[in-house]
């Protein structure tokens, strides 16, 4: 995967000021609504909505994106990023085909950087990326790369929301200035990771500096919260019931970082937006490590986990979960896309760098609702039988249902992964 670094932002709206203060518009009708910025003139030959500076270089924004509506056989919905005029920039297109296509746009001359169809289609939100360094220009959607390459089209420029012919809603507008550097180029099928610190994940536990008895679930703001490598123990009573209250509970925007937590930790972490989970450590799994119940972005980045008796990272709200630089042990799956919660969402993890020891599946999730699991840089130790299941396919069902499995391996749609992304030592 190459290089990377810690990725700052520098931009973020999630309308819920009921404004849209910071934007200019050219083209369209535009308003705040119901917490999203939405274009609604599906007449409108170029609608468009700027933010940022025309200074910024290399960066990456994210947004999430619903097409309402598409006019036209050539509307399209979509992201742009080094916007250095109003008809010059890199965009990624939602189109109404059901494909996406990250496109050099200089003017009316528009240069294909790759395209895959994703089922795009009015009424569902996307995660759209834009990813900018250097001359390299890559475009993702819900986590998937759909294209990339090298342009020099433009070397800076603003962030934009786009419309063309069509309707659409924009929300959870984040810019990061640093973004992953590859050493070779990734073609539309590599396996991405999101752009965090890549460290070898630890190959011992820590040793807590102190230990913090906690008496009631403790909130973490978007500012965040360090625990200096403490331990937090003491919610719950340390088995699978349901109705046990969480460890912590994350405000959207929120990172956690440098806590163990260890038992009882009732429900773990809930994450009720995007968050950031950065070196924390469970010591005894109770019901779940984890669970992402908002937001369309969630990272973990180094850590571990271990005797989770069910799952670690519970996956019940839409987007993408990137899981980097973690080790887990005597577990039984490391990542459940949710089969039976009441919103049917199409769901996406992202794994690299992660060893796993005494753990029976490292990935389940729902192929009759989209979702996708990508695996890179696996380390299955003390397996000799090869008993671990890296990614296990089920069937989604309505909540109060049980979803069934329906296969397990890659298949380069739903679990994508070779036999070289695999190590077993």
């Amino acid at each position: 995967m190459g290089t990377s670094a810690f990725a700052a932002t520098v931009f973020t709206d999630t309308f819920s000021d009921g404004d849209a203060a910071g934007w200019s518009k050219s083209g369209g009708s535009w308003a705040v609504a119901d917490g999203a910025f939405t274009q609604s003139n599906t007449g409108s030959e170029l609608a468009r909505q700027f933010a940022g500076q025309t200074s910024w270089t290399d960066y990456q924004v994210q947004a999430r994106v619903r097409p309402n509506a598409f006019g036209s056989s050539s509307a399209l919905v979509g992201l742009a990023a080094r916007a250095s005029s109003s008809t010059k920039m890199y965009r990624l297109a939602l189109l109404g085909s059901g494909r996406a296509e990250l496109q050099a746009v200089n003017g009316s001359q528009i240069t294909s950087l790759g395209s895959a169809s994703v089922g795009a289609s009015t009424g569902t939100w996307y995660t759209l990326k834009i990813e900018a360094s250097g001359s390299t220009i890559r475009g993702y959607v819900n986590g998937a790369q759909v294209g990339g390459g090298s342009n020099t089209m433009a070397d800076a420029g603003r962030i934009a929301l786009v419309t063309a012919y069509a309707g659409g809603s924009f929300d959870d507008v984040t810019v990061d200035s640093s973004v992953s550097t590859p050493t070779t180029p990734p073609t539309s099928s590599s396996p991405t990771a999101s752009p965090t610190t890549s460290t070898p994940p630890s190959t011992s536990w820590p040793t807590p500096t102190s230990s913090v008895k906690v008496d009631a679930t403790i909130p973490v703001s978007s500012s965040g919260f360090d625990g200096g490598m403490k331990r937090y123990y003491g919610i719950g009573d340390g088995g699978q019931s349901e109705s046990q209250d969480p460890m912590f509970e994350l405000a959207a925007g929120a990172t956690l970082r440098n806590v163990i937590i260890g038992a009882p930790a009732g429900d773990g972490v809930h994450c009720l937006g995007n968050c950031t989970l950065v070196n924390v450590w469970w010591e005894d799994v109770g019901e779940d490590a984890a669970t992402f119940l908002g937001g369309t972005t969630y990272t973990v980045d180094g850590g571990g986990a271990r005797s989770a008796s069910d799952k670690v990272f519970q996956h019940n709200g839409p987007g993408t979960v990137y899981i980097k630089n973690f080790r887990v042990e005597s577990s039984g799956k490391l990542y459940r896309a949710c089969g039976n919660c009441s919103t049917s969402y199409q769901r996406h993890v992202v794994m690299d760098n992660v060893t796993a020891t005494g753990t029976k599946v490292l990935a389940g999730i729902n192929t009759n609702w989209g979702d996708t699991a990508r695996f890179t840089r696996i380390t299955i130790l003390n397996d000799p039988s090869h008993s671990t299941r890296i990614c296990v396919k089920y069937k989604g069902v309505p909540k109060g249902s049980e979803p069934t499995e329906i296969g397990a391996g890659a298949d380069g749609v739903n679990c994508i992964y070779s036999e070289s992304d695999i190590t077993w030592r």
